[in-house]
């Protein structure tokens, strides 16, 4: 088949309803066409998805799946450009939270200790190298329940230190209220993380400390802000697969879909709860990564803790089902990552390049050293 004749097979493929899909496929393409009123000139963008119809798509055969995401992944990003973001834990351990997965909750018993906040002079250093090797964002975690106010202006200057290097800026500081918002928006700040960690349902058997509702109450301080959200959730928790679906189903009914997605599969702890617990089966991380893309197709979808567990082929797939943004460094807050060489190499192989800002990047030997948790459930 010629270059011409296998474009004009790609497209008719693209364009036209498959009738050996299953009927799950069409159900759902139908669903968006008359249901939606709450959309896009295209339709893609939604805040009124059912449980049944992301129950749907998870239901789909894995080939199927892929497909229908990497095709909703290309109407709006570029497929060979992966985002990199660093993360430096400025304020580690200490944590009053009980969340069970976490090793910086003063709770539980791990190798984690408690430190203070970082001076500006040395997260500005971190930064610097991570802008070196790549990385567009900065994120910086600091292990709190929540932001006090004595402790704004200094989040503050060190927000506005690093906006001054070029980098999009990204804080997660636990919950916050409006005013602390409206601050740390004057100051530079581009996103703010929080993730809701999974389904409002198996919300109470992961953490007591705070409530689901208290986390989407700081969301909404963020967004009415003018911040930009990062919110995402951690799989492999002793969820069922119904949570995975109301936690992607809460996220992406959101008033305005987050413009990162964090996806982490859960880092097993000692010391912690959850420190003993099976690993999930790599193909749901897939497919979580898959819908995710499909119900909020503008976002950016981030492969966060859990990334080394998958090896090579198990990110190929993750790629290929709307994954674009990765956590770069050689570790997240207290948990391994796989190091900055293996990813370059990783990338040569699967052709893709490195987003900053929308352009490609050159990277430098020097590695940024930055640390910080996704499984402390802030990524």
């Amino acid at each position: 088949m010629g270059v011409k004749a296998a474009m004009e097979n790609e497209s008719r493929i693209t364009d036209t309803r498959l009738t050996d899909v299953p009927v799950a496929t069409q159900a759902i393409t139908d669903t968006v066409a008359a249901e939606n009123t709450e959309t896009s000139a295209s339709g893609d963008l939604r805040t009124n998805w059912t449980r049944e119809e992301i129950e749907a798509l998870y239901d789909l055969p894995l080939m199927d799946l892929l497909f229908q995401a990497q095709t909703m992944h290309r109407k709006y990003f570029d497929p060979n450009k992966v985002q990199l973001s660093t993360l430096l834990n400025i304020k580690q351990g200490g944590c009053a939270e009980d969340c069970k997965y976490c090793s910086q909750s003063s709770r539980y018993q791990t190798d984690v200790g408690a430190s203070k906040l970082m001076d500006k002079e040395s997260v500005v250093e971190y930064a610097k190298k991570a802008k070196a090797n790549g990385s567009g964002r900065f994120c910086m975690g600091a292990a709190w329940r929540n932001v006090k106010d004595r402790d704004i202006d200094k989040i503050a200057e060190i927000v506005t230190a690093v906006k001054d290097l070029g980098m999009e800026t990204c804080m997660t500081l636990g919950m916050l209220n409006r005013d602390q918002a409206d601050s740390l928006k004057e100051a530079g700040l581009d996103y703010y993380n929080h993730n809701i960690d999974t389904s409002p349902e198996y919300y109470p058997e992961v953490i007591t400390t705070r409530s689901f509702e208290d986390r989407i109450e700081t969301l909404s301080h963020v967004r009415e802000a003018g911040l930009n959200v990062c919110s995402g959730g951690i799989i492999g928790m002793g969820e069922e697969r119904k949570d995975r679906v109301g936690l992607l189903m809460a996220l992406a009914n959101l008033p305005k879909h987050p413009g990162s997605v964090p996806i982490n599969m859960l880092v097993p702890v000692k010391g912690t709860p959850f420190g003993d617990m099976q690993r999930i089966d790599s193909f749901e991380m897939v497919r979580t990564v898959a819908v995710a893309r499909l119900m909020m197709p503008k976002s950016y979808v981030r492969l966060s803790a859990g990334r080394r567990s998958l090896g090579d082929e198990g990110q190929a797939l993750c790629f290929m089902a709307g994954a674009n943004s990765i956590f770069y460094g050689d570790k997240l807050l207290t948990t391994a990552n796989p190091e900055e060489n293996e990813d370059m190499a990783l990338f040569a192989r699967l052709g893709l390049a490195t987003e900053q800002k929308g352009a490609v990047v050159e990277h430098h030997d020097a590695a940024p050293r930055g640390c910080g948790s996704p499984d402390c459930g802030c990524v």
